[in-house]
């Protein structure tokens, strides 16, 4: 954020990483012109694709300008790190007005953004999908972080703030060229396939691609959340046993 508006002023508060439990359902189009050419329907599937979208933000230290205090990256990555490409053609990040040119467009793969500056605000994210999947894009909203909570103790330059949440795109009734494509790409998860079903073979120019947008060797991969099942499992016993707890208080 430029210098035209203050840090902090009216500014939500945001805490660390959203919980696994958010799963967004895609609605698909209902121009029927639009599918003429799209392939065949698989009735009553779901193509699920787990992303985590957010920031990392890195403090310059006392010397830095008292405008570009931070530098900050946002993004959008599979859970796992492997490439979005084969589903996100652009995304398109919204930045505060101060900013030259707010609106980003990155054509692909990795689906990432990074600036200066010393302002909190939020980024609106819109992913748009190949062709063949022909649903309306999706926006996304992130609350740029870039200072710590006072529990996290003073700022770092060795230790960056970093806020992600995690998400489940969810296709519903995906096309048989669509699940050609993506099929036994590790950033999508399949639907289980009628007996007897065959997919069409793979384009070669989606086989040659591979993962070519992971982010496995990003220079900010040693501070990706981990969201794994396991993790998450933890945590869900985790509350259970909590909320088991208070009930026997209640009753004791």
């Amino acid at each position: 954020m430029s210098q035209n508006q203050k840090h902090g002023a009216d500014q939500p508060d945001i805490g660390g990483p959203t919980p696994k439990s958010q799963r967004t359902k895609i609605v698909k189009s209902s121009d029927d012109n639009e599918k003429k050419t799209l392939g065949k329907k698989l009735k009553d599937s779901e193509i699920c694709v787990p992303i985590v979208y957010g920031n990392i933000a890195f403090w310059l230290g006392k010397k830095a300008s008292e405008y570009e205090s931070h530098k900050w990256t946002v993004y959008v990555r599979s859970s796992t790190n492997e490439d979005l490409g084969v589903v996100i053609k652009r995304a398109v990040f919204q930045l505060h007005s101060s900013f030259n040119n707010p609106t980003r467009v990155v054509e692909g793969p990795p689906f990432e953004l990074s600036e200066s500056g010393w302002g909190e605000f939020e980024i609106v994210i819109t992913l748009h999908f190949h062709s063949d999947i022909t649903e309306k894009p999706l926006h996304l909203y992130h609350h740029l972080k870039l200072y710590p909570e006072e529990e996290s103790g003073p700022m770092s330059m060795k230790k960056p703030v970093v806020v992600e949440s995690y998400d489940e795109i969810v296709f519903s009734e995906p096309s048989e060229g669509f699940l050609a494509r993506v099929q036994n790409h590790p950033a999508v998860i399949m639907p289980r396939l009628p007996s007897g079903f065959l997919l069409p073979p793979v384009p070669m120019e989606d086989i040659d691609s591979g993962n070519r947008g992971d982010t496995k060797n990003n220079p900010l991969n040693q501070w990706f959340t981990n969201f794994s099942e396991a993790d998450e499992l933890l945590k869900l016993a985790a509350a259970r046993q909590q909320v088991s707890m208070n009930r026997n208080l209640l009753f004791y």
